[in-house]
Formats: C-alpha cells, sequence, structure tokens
C-alpha cells in the first residue's frame, strides 16, 4: 500500500460539507462476508464466512450521502483527511449507545484518493479523538459487503462484536466491530 504523505486531519466546518457529499461513497469489492442462521429445537446460530465473489463487484452506499448537510451538526465529530487538493476522506463520529463509547457511523475516501492509507489515518483518528475524550470503547459499522472496511477493521485491532440483520435502508446486514480503548 502505498502512504500519502501531508495528510492533516482536522475536524469538519460546514463548508466542508458539500464536497464530502459529492465524494464517491460506494465501492468495489471482491468478497463478502455471507450470513448462515440455523434455527432448530430453541436454538438460533448464526455463523459468518468469508466468500470471494467470482468478479469484483461495485456496491452503492447504504445511506444517501446527501443526508450529511442535515445530520452533520448531531454527530459527536466529522474528521476529515485533507491534502493539497483539499478534502480526501472522512469518519464520521456519533456517541454510542453503550455508556462512554463512540460509534463510526461513515469512513468515506473519495475514489481517486483509496489505497493510499488514507483510510487508516481517518481510522487512527478517531481512536484518538475517542481516547482524548474518555471513551471506553468504540464500534465500528458496516455492510456485510464492505470488505475494505472489514479489512482496515481488522488491521487496526477491531474484533468482531454483532451483527443486524436488515439494518440499512436497503435491507442489508450490518457488521459491527468493536475495540477496547
Amino acid at each position: 500500500m502505498k502512504m500519502v504523505l501531508n495528510v492533516q486531519i482536522r475536524r469538519a466546518v460546514s463548508s466542508d460539507i458539500p464536497t464530502l457529499i459529492a465524494m464517491d461513497h460506494g465501492y468495489s469489492t471482491d468478497h463478502v462476508w455471507q450470513l448462515s442462521l440455523r434455527r432448530e429445537d430453541g436454538e438460533i446460530q448464526a455463523s459468518f464466512r468469508e466468500v470471494r465473489l467470482p468478479r469484483a463487484m461495485r456496491v452503492p452506499y447504504p445511506r444517501q450521502p446527501e443526508r450529511l448537510a442535515d445530520e452533520w451538526t448531531e454527530k459527536a465529530a466529522i474528521l476529515l483527511a485533507e491534502g493539497g487538493s483539499g478534502p480526501l476522506g472522512y469518519v464520521a463520529l456519533a456517541y454510542g449507545p453503550a455508556e462512554d463509547s463512540a460509534w463510526i457511523t461513515d469512513l468515506i475516501v473519495d475514489l481517486p484518493h483509496r489505497g493510499k492509507g488514507i483510510g487508516k489515518q481517518l481510522l487512527l483518528a478517531a481512536l484518538e479523538w475517542s481516547r482524548e475524550r474518555g471513551m471506553n470503547h468504540i464500534f465500528f459499522e458496516m455492510q456485510s459487503k464492505n470488505y475494505p472496511a472489514i479489512r482496515i477493521a481488522q488491521q487496526a485491532g477491531f474484533a468482531f462484536a454483532g451483527f443486524s440483520d436488515m439494518y440499512y435502508p436497503d435491507q442489508e446486514i450490518a457488521l459491527f466491530f468493536a475495540q477496547e480503548l
């Protein structure tokens, strides 16, 4: 992976929001986490397995990026990565449902800047932001198809923490990863 130098991480301001909305929020993947549910004798077993797809597929983002215009002030923080050409990506954080926890709701790197370590830098900035505020845990949600996000979470030390079926507006499965801070 080629690392980008001179990337600054800062809090987003209102004038950044149109640029963040205009970023390519979709992604390509060649793997998915496939859910298998088995119900028998009062027992439910859920398991996920990593499945390689026969070819890469393009996946739309599960939420409308335009919602950011209305929701950005409700977020605990939106941190953006900025290079010489302006914003390259962002991470949106909310206070989690559990006490003293943070929740990563969005981690976006604009298409021309992917594969350069910017997502990792944003994730590390989210961890630092959470620690500075005394959070004990941080959660990271993503689609079961979002293999790039799954890999970055695992590489950053996040552990699989659960799932929710029909979580997103298009009824897709959400995976949850967590890390103790």
